[in-house]
């Protein structure tokens, strides 16, 4: 599955989704962009990856629950490209919250641009008082409500790179249940280098399974 953000696209034909993709065969879900603001998309192989039987989009995430096809596993799977203001971020964690209590069973996988980080440690560069210090906490309280758990990381420390090089922090990251982790043995982040983008892209692997899911 591949993941992306900030695509600033109104609308996406299948032409360009196969070409993202590498293949003729490939199912997709927009999230337009608001006034060339954010957008996301995600893209799937229905025969070999993901089977989507229910779907919610908002401004911030697209939802996908369904069915991960090489186990039979039941499966959510969010992508997320949250909002950097902090009223619109507490109105994202309560969507996904709601989503999360009402969901019976299955895998969850929820992942990329939170806008916000777990430890001061992971913002460098930026003002750390004040609201960041709220939020820090107000993050991490919600992760844990969720019974979600960070995925290891392997490369970069950091995810996210002001151009001039003055900032960087770890704004994207991958959260799963802890079911994930007794299935999938060994789930790691790999932190790739980025290219022209201010952020990084993020591999999802395991030792017993590829998931071959990859955030940009």
């Amino acid at each position: 599955m591949l993941c992306l953000q900030e695509t600033k696209v109104e609308q996406m034909d299948k032409s360009i989704c196969q070409a993202l993709w590498g293949d003729l065969e490939v199912c997709w879900e927009l999230q337009p962009t608001l006034n060339r603001v954010g957008g996301l998309l995600c893209l799937w192989s229905e025969q070999s990856s993901f089977r989507m039987e229910r779907k919610t989009r908002d401004h911030d995430f697209i939802y996908l629950e369904g069915m991960w096809v090489p186990d039979g596993q039941k499966m959510s799977i969010v992508n997320i490209y949250s909002p950097c203001d902090v009223a619109q971020k507490r109105n994202l964690w309560e969507q996904i919250r709601q989503l999360r209590n009402s969901s019976f069973g299955g895998l969850w996988c929820i992942h990329r641009d939170f806008n916000s980080v777990r430890n001061l440690v992971e913002r460098v560069g930026i003002c750390q008082r004040g609201v960041y210090d709220s939020n820090v906490e107000e993050f991490s309280d919600w992760i844990a409500e969720l019974d979600f758990e960070d995925v290891p990381c392997v490369g970069r420390k950091f995810t996210w790179y002001k151009p001039n090089g003055t900032a960087k922090s770890t704004l994207d990251r991958v959260l799963v249940s802890a079911e994930c982790f007794e299935k999938w043995q060994g789930c790691i982040q790999f932190i790739i280098e980025r290219n022209f983008q201010d952020h990084c892209p993020v591999l999802l692997k395991s030792e017993n399974i590829d998931w071959a899911i990859k955030f940009c």
